[in-house]
């Protein structure tokens, strides 16, 4: 399994307390300032949501750098 994300993209996810939603705000804010597809957003946002908490930390790391 490969180590580098998707997208050479830094987020910042601390301070989201926990909260999936505030999470998948973040992330999908980063993803559209650089540049990413409405199309490919949907595809995230389908991957992040298809399981628990823990998927969506795994799912977020494949696709960004995470600080």
């Amino acid at each position: 399994m490969s180590t580098t994300p998707k997208y050479d993209i830094e987020v910042q996810l601390t301070g989201t307390d926990g909260n999936a939603f505030m999470l998948l705000g973040v992330m999908r804010k980063a993803l559209r300032k650089h540049g990413v597809g409405k199309e490919e957003l949907a595809l995230f946002v389908q991957e992040a949501t298809g399981g628990d908490y823990d998927n969506l930390l795994r799912v977020c790391m494949k696709w960004v750098h995470v600080a």
